[in-house]
């Protein structure tokens, strides 16, 4: 008798989707004992490169990650369950793929493609495809295998199997869903719709947080201001389609910068945020002295031992992490250069590792050991740059913003400046760590919400997921243009009489115009999310919104909650939902983005793996 097929479904498949694929071959050997597997791929995009890394869009679009550090495989450095199935990197992919399956524009790219060459989404695209096809190739012999180019738009379960309704009207009746469905579109907040109304009763264009290059920017009319609020990495996509995507050029000056050369189809940026600043470029320079052996300070499960009752980020945590996080940085110094410090690394590890963080002691351990203040680590540059600034007027504020640029490229170019490198190790080293603490439920709601997953995430991006070194350039190369106008730190916007206005409290003066964009990706799901799987799922309390609540204090997160673990969707009773499992950005799970560097142990392989586990013992408890 011929024994029945185990059926998952897989809802999103780009990367998150197709890392899942890929663990389902490598854990099935193991987990199904030879029974059949099925496999249903739900993605109205391809499979592989899904919406985000498709190949249908801009060729000046880039990832912000070299080519040496993108991979979809594990290595031995993964810890997980599963085995561990390596695979090329997107550098070492280039230099075996057949030429003759890219086009023209791929193959010039792919050929000129260096351990620090920032690919082009085009090029990595073709990379996850071919991805996608060694992990079909990797399932069990005799695997069925159906990718669905639609939606799902409702989920149900009838007889402990799980019933996916499609939007053509099918249903797949399949033993567990994992959801991989990624940044969610959702409808505008409260705040933003009251910013489209003011825009529509006046006349202005406003756009909501969203994808770059999934939008229409033709409105935005040459020459003509536009308010620009946010200066990560979705405002530097924008940059590059209004100003090089409309016919604009670089060229080197001859002295080390750039100089733009307008189009003329242009507008002028207003752009600023709450910090004010970009965030620092990926920094070119290479570590001096050996790696930093981390972790070293940050032992989340000595703090659960350690307090009792509820965490407080700032208390409870942080002191460990910022020593985590210095350690990165007077690591590189002591090895990388001896002579800017006095005494050897062992004695000031003493010294360090005894002293409590932020005490005299600590203090004065680092002014005798490192003489010059600007070796000294400082918090500060972590978040706020621009802390405790002003500026009499708009023109001492942009000349103050090109000397912040060209001190950044110099940091990310200088090997003088290789500690900033041990400081960003140093931040990952605590990210990859974190989960730990999450996991277990233990923080305060406020502290949750504004410190964890407020200014401990801004912080982790700014420091881990900064733009490649040439977007930098180009920033600059525009303010001196004066295609780009910055407006300070702690940017506000509001409507106006037939407009819109910005400024900061920073520096004098507003700044007025007929358009608006809010250059960040949308936060979360919740129940705002326009994927009517999600909504529905919300709806219905099969999902449930991480909401802190501490008396008065409220935070929606927009994030779905799952356990941490392995993915598992809770419902609005914080029950585990048998046969579902989710990850990706609109979840609770850290992952820390769809790539991973090779050799780091990242928290996304991890997690990767233990949801296609879970979701394979899942799938033979129903099938039974």
């Amino acid at each position: 008798m011929n024994a029945v097929a185990v059926a998952v479904a897989i809802v999103g498949v780009g990367p998150s989707g197709v890392g899942v694929l890929e663990r389902l071959g490598a854990n099935a050997p193991e987990l199904l004992a030879g029974r059949p597997l099925e496999v249903h791929l739900v993605d109205p995009y391809p499979a592989g490169p899904g919406r985000v890394w498709r190949h249908d869009q801009s060729p000046l679009l880039t990832l912000n990650t070299v080519a040496r550090h993108v991979t979809m495989f594990t290595d031995e450095t993964v810890a997980c369950a599963g085995p561990i199935r390596t695979g090329p990197s997107l550098l070492e992919w280039s230099r075996v793929v057949d030429p003759t399956t890219l086009g023209p524009a791929e193959e010039a790219e792919r050929a000129g493609l260096t351990e620090s060459s920032f690919p082009t989404r085009r090029l990595q695209s073709h990379y996850l495809t071919w991805v996608y096809e060694r992990a079909v190739a990797g399932l069990p012999a005799g695997t069925r295998v159906h990718h669905h180019r639609t939606t799902a738009v409702d989920l149900d379960e009838q007889d402990g199997r799980q019933r996916l309704l499609l939007a053509d009207g099918r249903w797949l009746e399949v033993d567990v869903v994992v959801l991989a469905v990624g940044h969610q579109d959702v409808e505008p907040a409260t705040p933003q719709r009251r910013l489209a109304a003011h825009a529509d009763h006046h006349g202005l264009w406003f756009l909501p947080p969203g994808y770059a290059a999934d939008t229409d920017l033709s409105p935005i009319r040459p020459g003509e201001p536009v308010i620009v609020r946010g200066l990560g990495l979705a405002f530097v996509d924008l940059m590059v389609l209004l100003t090089e995507g409309r016919g604009g050029s670089y060229q080197e000056d001859g002295a080390g910068g750039l100089r733009y050369r307008p189009s003329g189809r242009e507008p002028v940026l207003y752009v600023g945020s709450r910090r004010g600043v970009p965030p620092p470029p990926k920094p070119v320079v290479t570590l001096v002295g050996p790696p930093p052996p981390t972790p070293r300070f940050f032992r989340p499960e000595r703090i659960l031992a350690e307090v009792s009752g509820t965490l407080d980020f700032f208390r409870d945590v942080w002191p460990a992490a910022a020593r985590e996080i210095a350690w990165g940085h007077y690591h590189e110094l002591f090895t990388g250069h001896p002579e800017r410090v006095r005494g050897s690394l062992d004695e000031f590890l003493a010294g360090y590792a005894a002293a409590d963080w932020d005490s005299p002691a600590l203090a004065g351990l680092i002014r005798r050991s490192v003489p010059d203040r600007a070796d000294r680590f400082d918090p500060d540059r972590l978040d706020r740059p621009l802390r405790g600034e002003s500026f009499p007027d708009a023109a001492a504020l942009q000349r103050r913003m090109r000397s912040y640029l060209h001190d950044d490229l110099v940091r990310a170019t200088d090997p003088r400046h290789s500690p900033d490198l041990g400081t960003m190790l140093g931040v990952v080293s605590v990210f990859g760590q974190l989960p730990v603490l999450l996991e277990s439920g233990r923080f305060s709601a406020r502290s949750q919400a504004l410190d964890v997953d407020g200014w401990w995430a801004g912080v982790f991006n700014r420091i881990a997921v900064g733009p490649p070194l040439r977007r930098i350039r180009e920033l600059l190369a525009l303010s001196e243009a004066g295609v780009v106008r910055f407006v300070g730190p702690d940017m506000w916007v509001r409507p106006v009489d037939g407009a819109f206005a910005a400024g900061s409290p920073s520096v004098p003066g507003t700044v007025t115009a007929a358009a608006l964009v809010e250059a960040r990706l949308p936060v979360g799901s919740a129940p705002r999310s326009r994927d009517l799987l999600v909504r529905n799922l919300y709806r219905r309390g099969r999902l449930h919104e991480r909401t802190a609540v501490a008396g008065d204090f409220v935070h929606r997160s927009g994030l779905a909650v799952v356990d941490g673990r392995n993915g598992t969707v809770l419902d609005a009773e914080g029950r585990p939902q048998p046969g579902r499992f989710a990850l990706g950005p609109f979840t609770t799970a850290l992952s820390g983005g769809n790539f991973t560097r090779p050799g780091s142990n990242p928290v996304a392989s991890r997690l990767t793996d233990a949801v296609a586990r879970s979701a394979l013992l899942a799938a033979v408890r129903s099938a039974r």
